[in-house]
Order: C-alpha cells, then structure tokens, then sequence
C-alpha cells in the first residue's frame, strides 16, 4: 500500500519539513549522536537529524520514498543511510542506538504493538532516548491523517503500560493545527513520548 500511495505522486507525501515534535524538542538532538530513524517515508526526519550533525540512519519498506529521501539528502547536503526495508527484516539486534525516532509509525494494531515496541526497545542503547510521536483515538474523528482505526492510536495509559520501567522524560497529549505535505493537513490530536532506557 505504502508504495502505491508514494509511487502514485511525484511530490512529498509529507512534506520535507521534519515533524514539529522534532523541532520543539531540540535538546534531545546532539551532534555525534547515532540515530536510527524507522519507518521514516520519504527522510524528511532522518535528514533534518544529519543537519543537527547526527549520524543518522533511516530505513522505509517503499522504495520510492528511500529514493527521495536520498534525493532530499543530496539537496540538503547530508549523508544519512537510508535502506529499504520491511519492519520485520530490520536488524533490530544490530549495533544499539543513542536515539531512536519513530514519528507516525501506527500502521500496528494491538495485537502487533507489543512486538513493534519492544523491537524499539531493542534498538535503543541503555541510557539512550525514544522518542515516539503519533496520534490519539481522537483522530479518527478529525480525518486529516492517519489510519482510519481508533485501535491503532496510542493513549497515555498505553504508553505507560510498555514504557513505565524507562525513565518518562516527557508524555504529553495535546491538538494543533499540523500541515505536513498531503498526508498531514489540519487539525490534529497528537501524543508525544521521550523515554530513556534503563542503564
């Protein structure tokens, strides 16, 4: 499906601005930090985090949005690798990271959320920072992004429930006003979490 909505377009699905949760939570970002970037689209994310001077790595099961996220580097002037590949097929037990950034990644239902949080967990590197950022039940109602399945929307409570043993640096809950290429456009009901991992 993914590669259907990306192939179908010849401009940014999402824009090539980095989420706002990104820009408004610059500290977490620190230059020489190895950064993994999941299911990130088109880059936008992953080459806003190299041109914090971060060593980025980002990876999306589209081809064509790997290969406009590579353009959209080369513009930028930065150099993350980015790979095509599905979630499952990550080496989730490769090198650990000290952040790991997963920005709309709901296309998990319950029934997979445990396996897709924990594959997160393995991939930060104790003492290292998750940050999450996607959206509520609310969303379903307001229609300008994301899946149509309020079961897929994170709330505090579930937040809590698979991250409480890492220390919750922020979990705030909140609406705005989001204008993201195509794909986000409108008012939105978002959650953001920025956890670190024991150790």
């Amino acid at each position: 499906m993914w590669e259907e909505r990306y192939a179908k377009s010849d401009d940014y699905l999402f824009g090539t601005s980095p989420a706002l949760f990104l820009e408004e939570n610059p500290g977490w970002l620190k230059p020489g930090l190895r950064a993994l970037c999941v299911a990130d689209g088109e880059g936008r994310n992953s080459v806003h985090l190299a041109g914090r001077s971060l060593d980025v790595t980002g990876f999306d099961f589209s081809p064509t949005a790997v290969r406009r996220a590579r353009e959209l580097a080369s513009a930028r002037g930065v150099a993350p690798e980015f790979y095509v590949s599905d979630w499952d097929d990550w080496d989730w037990d490769g090198p650990a990271h000290d952040l790991v950034v997963a920005i709309f990644i709901q296309f998990a239902g319950p029934s997979q959320r445990g396996k897709q949080f924990a594959d997160l967990k393995r991939a930060v590197k104790p003492g290292g920072i998750l940050m999450l950022h996607g959206y509520r039940p609310e969303q379903v109602a307001l229609g300008t992004g994301g899946p149509p399945f309020v079961e897929n929307m994170y709330t505090d409570d579930i937040l809590r429930k698979y991250f409480g043993n890492w220390h919750i640096e922020r979990l705030a809950s909140y609406e705005r006003d989001v204008q993201e290429g195509r794909g986000h456009a409108g008012k939105s009901a978002l959650i953001d979490l920025i956890a670190r991992k024991p150790g």
